[in-house]
């Protein structure tokens, strides 16, 4: 029955790791290099991720700056985030490539905070159905009789009190993300 948990558990933590990965795609005030490290830059016929080809960092809150390795790929890179639709326009200043991030107006820091409350809620039903599965589990396990319904009992508590804990962590995150989106 433990596996039952264990196989609970590590399904919840991947709908919270989901969660997170994509939240840090969502613009926030600040530069960060995971808003563009998705994008696939056309490196001599084959596409491969812009962290394949060149260093990103943050300069300051509101510059992303790219460094090719090869300063011939700088012209690819800065074609690849233009295509890439990501809202963003990169400067080729023959070094490196800079992309300045606009302040957010208050509209749009709005419609991304329903996103992202968008994004926990599709995480939580994510763990919801895992509780859901969990359970079938164990029910199943109580048919066949290898688990007694008092036990039965015991580890629907178990299962529902992990997932009570991780839509509270879902919560927290989205609360923290809202709060980074909305502050000036």
């Amino acid at each position: 029955m433990s596996k039952v948990l264990t196989d609970l558990t590590a399904a919840m933590d991947k709908s919270i790791q989901s969660l997170q990965k994509d939240l840090l795609k969502v613009r926030t005030g600040r530069a960060s290099t995971a808003l563009i490290d998705h994008i696939q830059v056309d490196y001599y016929g084959s596409k491969v991720p812009i962290t394949q080809v060149a260093n990103m960092t943050t300069p300051d809150a509101r510059t992303i700056q790219i460094a090719a390795w090869e300063p011939a790929m700088l012209g690819a890179i800065e074609k690849a985030i233009l295509e890439a639709n990501v809202g963003f326009t990169p400067q080729n200043d023959g070094k490196v490539v800079r992309i300045s991030m606009p302040p957010l107006t208050e509209d749009r820091r709005k419609e991304m905070v329903k996103m992202i409350k968008k994004m926990g809620e599709d995480a939580k039903i994510a763990i919801r159905n895992s509780r859901r599965d969990g359970n079938e589990e164990v029910k199943k396990q109580e048919k066949a009789k290898t688990v007694t319904e008092d036990e039965s009992k015991k580890l629907q508590e178990q299962i529902q009190k992990k997932t009570d804990d991780k839509v509270a962590e879902t919560d927290k995150i989205i609360a923290g993300k809202e709060k980074e989106i909305m502050t000036i």
